[in-house]
Formats: structure tokens, C-alpha cells, sequence
């Protein structure tokens, strides 16, 4: 893998940075530690949450109402509510041209009613256009024969979602409307990605964050559900694209400028950072690294999570390689996720707030300048080598 001297730390810097770590007591205050072996209840329940979270995706791509629209013998329509402007337009017998036409507006008031010629307090908040229409007609007849009534909405404005993140701004003047991120009223049964469409689509380009399509971030009445629009988008399979409802925030995230990586750093034959696709389990990336050197320490091997999240307070995760290979205890071989940092050591680490503010300038380095390893370093197929 090429260096470009200058740009980053070197090696020996940042290895001696890491070997400097002291072997001391046990666990500290403040730092959440634990040793992984994680128990069926804990696995049984992401289990769970995960198939739940499916279900309910699932359960809202196939929504035929919700508080936006409903479905009257198989064609959606929207439901009225306060904000919105109702356009009525009526005939009236006239003497003189058989049927005269009067066009009438009224914005539904807070409390769901309007006012029309014919009555006052006319709820319709929650009803369709053409219900509306059934029950202005219904008062009509009292005063009239025959009267013919159409009702439109003129103006959406009581329901809508927000739409954040890599969304395109588009010339308001090309647009005809508004575009970007920021709160779109709903008009009917609406999907996600047709939502994003409308909003001027998915940022995509060369110099600019790159919305991520495959991990696009759904919070509804206070709960998250991650949606895979990628699918949607290039594969057919549209079990993600639910309806939106109202009230719903939709996040589209920046593409990561590596995607998902992990790091492997200490008593290993080849550090550096690798794909998490392609090692997605500390025995495999380790094994990527080119396996362990002669002076590590595998008993203790720990594993950074979440560092960034937890701003500078990670879980650490300690695995015993040896008992992995000579025991096959595969409970110690710990499933990695996106951000991980894999260290080895060459003594055993006790005090892990030492073991902590001895790496922070590194992870803080590595964690949060992405952009900068783009630049100095290329992609191999499997992984990154120095």
C-alpha cells in the first residue's frame, strides 16, 4: 500500500503510541468494560427487535390507511384536515341561465369545521373530499332541488413529514416548488422514495456527500426504522418503501466516504483497516492481518466499540484468542460492527483508563477523518495495508 509521508502519522509513531500502554490493576470507573461472552438472553432479544422491526416495515408498506389517506373501493383519498383549503363549487337554478355556478373557499378551521351558504359548523375533519361533497349536498336539498356540489382540496396543509440529509437542492425556479431538505406537506398516500424523488432526490457527486440509499433512517411516533432503498431503487424488491404518515421524519445519511471498516492495530503481521464485509468477526480479521506475532499477548485481546458514539467513553470487549483456537470456544470469537478498533497487545492491559487516554489522540485521528485516508490510501480488494 502506498505512504505518502507527511499526511499521516507514521507507524512507529503511532505503533509506539500503542505499545506504551502499562499493565496495571483491573476495571476503572467510567468505562464501560465487559469480557464478551455474550448470553443467549441478550442474543435472543436483538434477535427479536430485529424480526419485530421487519414485521412492522412490512406491516407499513402494505398500509392501506393511515392518518393521511384511505382507501374507498381500492383508490386512495386523501383526508381532510385543519389548515387545509377546500374549493366548493356549486350550481344554482338562475332564472335567466338554467344553472348558475358559484365558487366557494373555506379553510377548515382548528377545530375540524368549516361554515358553508347552506349551514355552519360542518365538521369534516377526517373525512374525504367526497364525503364532504355527500354531506354539503345532503344540507343543499333542504333549500334546493337537485343541487349539484364539487369539492376539491386547494391547499394541503394539515399533514406532512420532514425530510432530512442528503437530499438535492434544486433551483426553486427549474423546480416549480420547494426542494431540499424540510418539511413536505402530504397530498395522499405517499411512499418514501417517492417522497425523496419529489424532494429533488439523493445528493450524487463528485465533490459532495453521497446520500446512502441502504440505511435510510425512518422515526415514527418515537420509534427508528432503518430502510433499505437501494432495493427499491435497482432491485425491485419494494418491502422498504412504506407509506409515509404524518408527523414521520426521514433521515437519508451521507454514504460513508470508506463504507463500513474496522481497524486491526498492536502484535499483528499486517495492520491497518479493513472492510467490515469482508471481516466480519475478530478470528477473520485477525486472519486478514496476517495472524498474530510471536510476542502477542492473545489472552487479551480487546476490541474499542462505539468510541465516537460514546464520546471517548467506549465499551471495550476483551477475547481470549486461545481459547478460540485451542478450545473452540466460538462465543469469545465476537461479531464486529462498523467503527470497530481490534487491538493486540504485547502485555496484558489492566488499567483501562490508561489503556484509553494512551490511544485517544490515535482513535480520535482515525475515527474522524476519513476523508483523509481516502486520500492517502488505496483500496485493495479485501482490505487497506500500510
Amino acid at each position: 500500500m502506498i505512504f505518502k509521508e507527511g499526511r499521516l502519522l507514521s507507524f512507529a509513531s503511532l505503533a509506539a503510541l500503542l505499545f506504551c500502554v502499562q499493565s496495571c490493576t483491573v476495571e476503572a470507573p467510567g468505562i464501560s468494560v465487559k469480557t464478551y461472552r455474550e448470553p443467549a438472553v441478550v442474543t435472543d432479544l436483538e434477535e427479536r427487535q430485529q424480526k419485530e422491526m421487519v414485521e412492522a416495515i412490512q406491516q407499513m408498506s402494505r398500509s392501506r390507511e393511515n392518518s393521511v389517506f384511505t382507501e374507498k373501493y381500492g383508490v386512495p383519498e386523501y383526508l381532510v384536515g385543519p389548515g387545509d383549503v377546500l374549493a366548493i363549487n356549486y350550481w344554482a337554478p338562475s332564472r335567466d341561465e338554467g344553472f348558475k355556478q358559484t365558487a366557494y373557499t373555506t379553510a377548515v378551521r382548528p377545530d375540524g369545521k368549516i361554515s358553508f351558504i347552506f349551514a355552519d359548523d360542518i365538521k369534516v375533519s377526517g373525512s374525504t373530499a367526497g364525503e364532504i361533497r355527500n354531506t354539503l349536498t345532503r344540507l343543499a336539498q333542504k333549500y334546493m332541488r337537485e343541487p349539484r356540489i364539487e369539492v376539491v382540496v386547494k391547499e394541503y396543509k394539515s399533514k406532512g413529514a420532514l425530510l432530512f440529509g442528503q437530499i438535492n437542492q434544486i433551483s426553486v425556479l427549474q423546480q416549480g416548488g420547494i426542494s431540499g431538505p424540510g418539511r413536505y406537506a402530504l397530498v395522499g398516500k405517499t411512499r418514501v422514495l417517492d417522497l425523496i424523488v419529489a424532494a429533488g432526490g439523493v445528493v450524487s457527486g463528485k465533490d459532495t456527500g453521497n446520500g446512502d440509499l441502504r440505511q435510510v433512517e425512518l422515526v415514527r411516533q418515537g420509534k427508528r426504522y432503518s430502510l433499505n432503498l437501494y432495493n427499491a431503487m435497482f432491485r425491485g424488491d419494494v418491502s422498504d418503501n412504506v407509506v409515509v404518515d404524518d408527523g414521520d421524519t426521514i433521515t437519508v445519511p451521507e454514504l460513508p466516504t470508506f463504507a463500513e471498516r474496522i481497524y486491526v492495530f498492536g502484535q499483528v503481521n499486517s495492520q491497518g483497516i479493513m472492510k467490515l464485509k469482508d471481516s466480519q468477526d475478530l478470528l477473520t480479521a485477525i486472519a486478514l492481518s496476517g495472524g498474530t506475532t510471536k510476542v502477542a499477548i492473545k489472552t487479551d485481546v480487546k476490541i474499542i466499540r462505539e468510541y465516537k458514539e460514546r464520546q471517548g467513553k467506549p465499551i471495550i470487549l476483551s477475547a481470549n484468542l486461545d481459547q478460540i483456537l485451542m478450545q473452540g470456544d466460538l462465543a469469545q470469537n465476537i461479531r464486529l460492527k462498523d467503527g470497530d478498533v481490534i487491538y493486540v497487545p504485547r502485555s496484558v492491559i489492566g488499567d483501562v483508563n490508561e489503556f484509553i487516554d494512551n490511544l485517544t489522540p490515535s482513535l480520535d485521528f482515525l475515527l474522524n477523518r476519513p476523508s483523509t485516508f481516502r486520500t492517502n490510501y488505496i483500496l485493495d480488494q479485501n482490505k487497506l495495508r500500510w
